[in-house]
């Protein structure tokens, strides 16, 4: 996939509630907290994921989609 333009849309799902909201993912950086809007749990990658997004996305964050690896 390093040669097509990354998904930008992800839907977060909280694994608390269940609740899903769509974001725009940050194309330059890994986001490593996330609060749910609904149930206040605050997201945090999983171990061995960089960022929110490849944890609990629909789709994983741009620098990896693009093939770059984690933002670090």
């Amino acid at each position: 996939m390093p040669d097509s333009a990354p998904i930008l849309e992800s839907v977060l799902t909280c694994p608390a509630c269940g609740h899903r909201t769509g974001n725009v993912m940050p194309t330059d950086c890994c986001q490593w907290f996330y609060e749910c809007p609904t149930c206040k749990v605050l997201l945090k990658p999983k171990p061995g994921d960089c960022c929110v997004y490849c944890s609990y996305g629909s789709v994983p964050c741009p620098p990896v989609q693009s093939g770059d690896g984690c933002c670090g």
